[in-house]
């Protein structure tokens, strides 16, 4: 989002409210309008209207968000509500766009400070505005102390997502702590019919959707745990009523860009008004303010669709896609990838990476990555974390020998690390005890034999980007397969003052993001993945800045099923790795077919993790033909449109999902049968999102249809008539691809 920061040095005059002109969007030429006279801020863009006011005593009132208004509507001037009762003031009672806690606020507050004198109240008041483009920028003031917050909108005209944050500036003479800051507050209409769906989960089982009637009171929806977690995820959806299928029904959704410590609370008020408020954790928060200095906000972004949560979930695939991810608009497509953990562990060495990198050429791989143990003095995961160096004992002449036979063989190299990690059984840690997170006396917890490195710290973060410069600059390396392997614990900085430490939960995000956005702009060939234990660190801010993720470590295709559905309500698909590993697989010791574990894996962006030195000549064969059929629909799978027929949720023993590309040429349809019962047909599958008038002809990836089905149709008898598909049997699964014909047209 554009920054349009402006400079705040002492008071600035009420009376510049009166110096703003009426924009309109004729007048602008963009999606955001202020009037005047109404003194009401506008935004229009794809369907959508969002709308505040300034109302009557200088506050910034929510009026409007849901379907687009015609531009000559216009919204009455907001004013003060009165209060309820004596326990509810009308500081309560009014809906805020950003409250700061005072004057007997009672809902959740965006803004909570305290300054030197103990005073807690803060009133901001509307200042002036700026409108550039796309971009909106208030400036708010307390209404007695030089203590400002800019409030920044920037709207997408392409799906009308819009993205709001805030910058919160002391003007004062004296330090001021900020005890919880919000990027945002989003208000709904009011009312009593709404439910809400957000992702919960745990280690090797991330990705659950829950889905809960909003009730009077909060749900807090958080990590406390330094970065984004497995256990709730900063996305939400909100719908009206109830729906028959997923793609009717209004839906407000939302997701947080940060990947540190969050929470998100959704709430419904006395009178039924439903607002939720996101940003950084306020749970042993406390950032230091000093005069003159500023603290930003992540950006929260928000969206409306009428289509249902599908739609919801498409608009936001788009967004990312166009606006995100680092090389947005035209993200590149994700190479058919092949990992060697499963097959070596820390066992690695030259021969043998270069014997699996063969292997891999020969199924079509395109990226060779070779996973943990080639570093320092790593044989297991007790050492060698922190020590960046090729450990001579398996690669005598250094990386390159292996690099130059990944390129021999016509695939590109990739490496995993896990930067913001120490072993104490480390050269570093023996070095710079002081440099992991601690408190002073207090024991240090190590999870998988590690510690989290205080990336907070210069000296720290100088280290890691020291270390990941000179491999990318000595090796040609296309792909950092980026590892973070447990949560905080002791999030002390005894090198600073006491009343400073807690800024470590935002400086420590803002270095770890700082790292990305410098090695991606030195070496903008080089891709990167987020991986924490699976699915611990997706949010909107690690995707600006890395290109893939990893969404669970459970490679259990059948498992897969369900963690890839709950993804794809917040992420694109084509972010999302999914690997074809060994069967039985370890999670639940499942036996699948290679043919089955390929298509699970073909819904996402695809790689192989399997032990290749295990597979017979038939899966290679198998593996060989999957992997060109995959390449065939890659650009419709990972860019297109993603429509969730059937969900596997719920003990569903059935899973649909199909994918169309954005001009509408290409469908490509996915079915799995966990098991067959009394002898039932599979049912039968409704396509959506093809073009009713034109011609589709039918090819089959793997699998069958019922021997009466047309090989050409039109996308109407597809979207219409349906699709009958030959499934029976237990762990099933086929595919088939719909390509747009040059026969007739269809009125």
């Amino acid at each position: 989002m554009t920054r349009l920061y402006i400079g705040l040095i002492g008071a600035i005059a009420l009376a510049g409210a009166a110096l703003q002109p009426s924009l309109s969007r004729a007048q602008s030429n963009n999606d955001i309008s202020y009037n005047a006279a109404m003194r009401i801020f506008r935004i229009d863009a794809a369907g959508t209207t969002y709308a505040f006011g300034i109302n009557n005593v200088d506050e910034l009132q929510p009026v409007y968000w849901g379907p687009q208004l015609a531009t000559n509507d216009h919204f009455p001037a907001t004013h003060e509500k009165p209060e309820a009762a004596a326990f509810d003031a009308s500081v309560t009672t009014t809906p805020n766009e950003y409250a700061g806690w005072g004057g007997g606020l009672y809902v959740e507050p965006a803004l909570k400070v305290t300054f030197p004198d103990g005073n807690r109240d803060l009133v901001l008041h509307y200042v002036s505005h700026q409108i550039h483009q796309n971009d909106l920028v208030i400036t708010t003031k307390d209404i007695e102390r030089s203590f400002y917050v800019e409030l920044h909108y920037s709207v997408d005209p392409h799906t009308g997502i819009i993205g709001r944050s805030a910058v919160i500036t002391n003007g004062t003479q004296a330090p001021v702590i900020i005890e919880q800051a919000a990027a945002a507050s989003w208000s709904l209409p009011r009312g009593d019919d709404y439910s809400l769906r957000y992702l919960t989960g745990r280690w090797a089982g991330e990705w659950g959707l829950q889905k809960q009637t909003i009730r009077p009171g909060e749900t807090v929806l958080q990590s406390k745990r330094g970065s984004t977690g497995h256990q709730n995820n900063p996305w939400f959806a909100i719908e009206r009523g109830e729906h028959a299928d997923e793609d009717t029904g209004e839906v407000w959704f939302g997701a947080l860009a940060w990947s540190g410590s969050w929470r998100i609370t959704v709430e419904q008020d006395q009178l039924q008004q439903i607002r939720v408020t996101g940003g950084f954790n306020p749970f042993d928060f406390g950032y230091k303010l000093l005069p003159g200095q500023h603290l930003e906000t992540p950006v929260f972004y928000g969206g409306f669709s009428k289509d249902g949560i599908g739609g919801a979930s498409r608009l936001l695939h788009r967004f990312e896609l166009t606006k995100i991810v680092p090389n947005a608009p035209n993200p590149r497509p994700r190479p058919v990838i092949y990992n060697s953990w499963e097959a070596t562990g820390f066992n690695v060495d030259e021969p043998g990476q270069e014997a699996l990198a063969e292997k891999a050429a020969s199924i079509g791989v395109e990226r060779f990555i070779m996973d943990d143990g080639w570093f320092g003095q790593r044989k297991d995961d007790h050492a060698g974390l922190g020590d960046w160096y090729v450990n001579q004992q398996k690669f005598p002449h250094g990386l390159k020998p292996l690099i130059d036979k990944v390129h021999a063989l016509g695939m590109d190299f990739g490496l995993w690390v896990e930067p913001e990690m120490v072993n104490p059984n480390s050269d570093l840690y023996r070095k710079h005890p002081d440099w992991v997170l601690n408190f002073t006396g207090r024991p240090r917890t190590e999870q998988r034999n590690q510690l989290v490195l205080n990336l907070a710290r210069t000296d720290v973060r100088e280290y890691v980007y020291g270390f990941l410069d000179n491999l990318l600059s000595h090796n040609q390396i296309a792909f950092l397969k980026w590892d973070y392997n447990r949560n905080w614990s002791e999030p002390g900085w005894p090198a600073v003052a006491p009343d400073e430490q807690k800024a470590v939960y935002v400086k420590y995000v803002r270095n770890l993001y700082s790292i990305l956005q410098e090695l991606h702009t030195k070496y903008p060939n080089v891709e990167i993945e987020s991986c924490s234990g699976g699915g611990g660190r997706v949010d909107l801010g690690i995707l600006g800045l890395t290109d893939e993720v990893w969404p669970s470590d459970n490679t259990d295709p059948f498992d897969r099923l369900r963690i890839q559905d709950g993804f794809t309500y917040a992420y694109s698909p084509g972010v999302m790795m999914a690997w074809v590993t060994d069967s039985p697989n370890w999670v639940n010791h499942r036996t699948t077919s290679l043919t089955y574990r390929f298509l699970s894996s073909m819904q996402g962006s695809l790689g192989v993790g399997a032990n290749l030195n295990q597979w017979t000549s038939t899966d290679f064969a198998t593996a060989k033909a999957m992997v060109e059929a995959y390449k065939r629909v890659r650009e419709t799978v990972q860019h297109g449109s993603l429509y969730r027929l059937v969900s596997p949720r719920d003990g569903s023993e059935v899973s649909v999902t199909e994918s169309v590309s954005l001009n509408r040429q290409q469908g490509v349809l996915f079915a799995f049968l966990h098991s067959s019962q009394m002898g039932y047909p599979f049912p039968r599958v409704y396509l959506r999102g093809l073009d009713p008038g034109k011609d589709y002809r039918i090819s089959s990836i793997s699998g069958s249809v019922a021997s009466d089905s047309p090989e050409v149709a039109s996308g109407s008898y597809w979207m219409n008539h349906g699709l009958d598909i030959d499934l029976r049997g237990d762990f099933q699964a086929a595919a088939f691809r719909f390509d747009e014909t040059n026969t007739n047209t269809h009125p």
